[in-house]
């Protein structure tokens, strides 16, 4: 029932694509039916993947060969599982948001971008499904190209520049990730994951899967230095396609190769994730921080929230490869945690930039200001967003972070030297993290939603339509969920972690409570924390309710002023002056960025003036070469055409002189 379910979620996403495409002329037919088909498809693999996470029901199918050296196998187990989920969740959402949002966005190509989100979704499905690496590898490039095409969507130069960027960057962490799964066929003798997890690997070559691996899925998360591309593409994609995007399938590939199939051979490979997952944290926030760009904003951020993925993954890997299942169990339970954590809280605010975006028309926030009052829905969404990814309690934010601080307190412990002096050095940074990602979108919801409106589309802004406001509420249900249920979802993900290595999962929650596998280490009731917060606020209205006196007088003027000064919206803060203090606390940091940029573009200049001399050479060459050819055929013609009289007799002279030579040439 669970693999029929499974294929009827494939087979709705193949009908919603093609139907979406056929209907494309009639556009909001088409419309309508890509997201209806969508979202009918991502309930069924919800259903799906619930079944096997709850119940404990992993299934596997096999299907005709397409090529004979590879087999069509779909196995899901536990991590796919939860991938599938987490994909299903975001892809649902988007398909209800995108009922009025492709209207204005997309227009009358509603019909193909509908067929290219379906393709795009069932693509990542299929990729984290298949046990076969060479259809993973299928799947994963039409997830690319799907991708590159709906990133150029809107199909202007910017659009188009961004594509290419991408284009380039994930067939660049394609190609290292090419590498690895040969490294492994060699060893494997076949592409199937079984024979990969079976295979004799000296341990030398296991480095090297691991290091290609590594960096191709890297480069894909976008962790730094490879996250360039980030900021690039999210401000040009749709707002739903970058959504979709948040839900970080590398990081799937790297777990399933750096810990399924090789088994987390070493401690280092966990500490090299920690230490780029630390360095991603920090300078993705800092970046974030000074942007005026609201998509470029959260492009960073993901920088971020990648790092913080990958700290709790590598914590996990230290933990399989000195078999210490607890500490492992936990690590990944962390980065497993925030990675649907991410998926929620950013797609939340992704669909919020496009609802700001669908009124304002621009992604500056020096140009928006005072939407909370306009779009009082999307503010409200925003806010939910903004405070569960700066990890404020009790949302889902925190809650993963928690579990993140827990384990570096248990690494800490550990006989390692390396790993015992730097773990409270990631916490550290890690904290350093919160607060700066604090600052930065309290900066980005005062700048948008608070204060003075800054421009005309600003303040003549209204709430957008109905199924986008549903899209954006279902995810700050998720959010809540997911911060408030920690005690009954973080053993669901502790499963899935502790299932990587075959062990029995340890222990993390009971009753209103979660804690570190050990009551002693931890413990935190997001449920009482929840009431305790609420009761903070609701007491002192309470108690000002019932004790209140004589009721002070209206103003009669509600013209803002400032210490008797008449308010100007010059006095409000803009998004630049807000993170002028971090610009000059991490200059340092800034001014690496701006080098790489002035480098990059030396770079490209050269390169252009490359491009520039290969013109010119071509220029030369066809101008002598082929041009006197062209030229000598040309005057060679003319000179032929002398023999052209008009007169019967003389053509068939030439026939008899002709039909001579040949036959002089064949006697001889």
């Amino acid at each position: 029932m669970v693999q029929q379910i499974f294929m009827l979620s494939v087979f709705l996403y193949i009908a919603a694509a093609f139907l979406s495409l056929v209907m494309n002329r009639i556009y909001k037919v088409a419309n309508y039916i890509s997201a209806i088909g969508t979202f009918a498809a991502a309930i069924a693999g919800l259903v799906s993947t619930i079944i096997v996470l709850v119940q404990g029901m992993p299934f596997a199918a096999e299907f005709p060969r397409f090529v004979p050296f590879a087999r069509f196998t779909i196995e899901v187990d536990y991590l796919s599982a939860f991938m599938i989920l987490v994909i299903s969740l975001i892809a649902a959402v988007t398909a209800i948001f995108t009922l009025t949002y492709n209207e204005r966005y997309i227009g009358k190509n509603a019909g193909i971008f509908g067929f290219l989100n379906n393709i795009y979704i069932l693509s990542m499905i299929l990729a984290v499904a298949s046990s076969n690496a060479f259809y993973f590898l299928v799947f994963w490039e039409i997830m690319t190209l799907a991708s590159y095409f709906l990133v150029i969507a809107k199909q202007d130069k910017e659009a188009i520049n961004s594509g290419f960027v991408y284009f380039a960057v994930a067939h660049a962490a394609v190609t290292l990730i090419i590498f690895s799964i040969i490294v492994l066929y060699i060893y494997a003798g076949s592409f199937d994951f079984s024979d990969f997890r079976n295979a004799e690997i000296p341990q030398a070559t296991k480095n090297l899967i691991f290091l290609l691996s590594f960096l191709g899925f890297g480069i894909k998360a976008g962790i730094v230095p490879f996250h360039t591309w980030l900021p690039i593409t999210y401000s040009s994609a749709p707002s739903t396609v970058s959504a979709l995007m948040s839900t970080k399938v590398a990081i799937y590939g790297l777990i399933r190769i750096g810990v399924d199939f090789l088994g987390a051979s070493v401690w280092w490979w966990g500490l090299t994730l920690l230490a780029f997952g630390a360095i991603s944290a920090v300078v993705g926030i800092l970046y974030a921080s000074v942007e005026k760009d609201l998509n470029r904003l959260l492009a960073y951020s993901s920088t971020e929230n990648v790092g913080i993925i990958l700290m709790g993954i590598g914590v996990g890997m230290i933990g399989f490869a000195v078999e210490q299942p607890v500490l492992g169990t936990l690590g990944m339970l962390a980065g497993l945690y925030h990675m649907v954590n991410h998926a929620v809280f950013k797609g939340l605010l992704f669909l919020c930039t496009g609802s700001v975006i669908y009124r304002v028309q621009t992604t500056n926030m020096e140009e928006m200001g005072g939407l909370a009052k306009r779009m009082p829905w999307t503010g409200f969404a925003f806010l939910i967003g903004a405070l569960a990814i700066s990890a404020i309690p009790p949302l889902n934010g925190f809650v993963s972070e928690w579990f993140l601080y827990q384990s570096l307190f248990m690494a800490g412990n550990h006989s390692i030297l390396a790993v015992k002096a730097l773990s409270p050095l990631f916490a550290v940074m890690l904290a350093l993290t919160g607060a700066i990602a604090a600052m930065c979108f309290v900066k980005a919801y005062g700048v948008v939603f608070a204060g003075p409106s800054r421009s005309e589309h600003a303040r003549e802004a209204r709430e957008v339509p109905v199924p986008m406001i549903a899209g954006m509420m279902l995810l700050v249900v998720g959010i809540l969920v997911l911060g408030l249920g920690a005690p009954v979802v973080a053993p669901y993900i502790g499963h899935v972690a502790s299932s990587l290595l075959n062990t029995s999962s340890p222990q993390v929650s009971e009753g209103l409570t979660v804690y570190p596998t050990s009551k002693t280490q931890a413990m935190l009731s997001t449920p009482l924390l929840f009431l305790f917060l609420m009761g903070l606020l609701v007491v002192p209205l309470f108690i000002v309710w019932t004790l209140r006196g004589e009721k002070s007088g209206r103003r009669m003027d509600s013209t803002p002023w400032a210490t008797g000064y008449a308010y100007s919206a010059r006095m409000a803060y803009s998004a630049t002056a807000f993170s002028q203090p971090l610009r000059v606390l991490f200059h340092p940091v800034y001014w690496i960025r701006t080098t790489l940029v002035e480098v990059g573009s030396k770079i490209a200049s050269y390169f252009r003036q490359v491009v520039g001399c290969i013109d010119r050479l071509e220029s030369f060459w066809e101008n002598t070469v082929y041009g006197s050819l062209a030229r000598g055929t040309v005057l060679l013609g003319k000179r032929i055409q002398d023999i052209q009289l008009g007169n019967v007799r003389m053509y068939c002279l030439y026939i008899i002189i002709t039909l001579v030579i040949l036959l002089i040439t064949t006697i001889r």
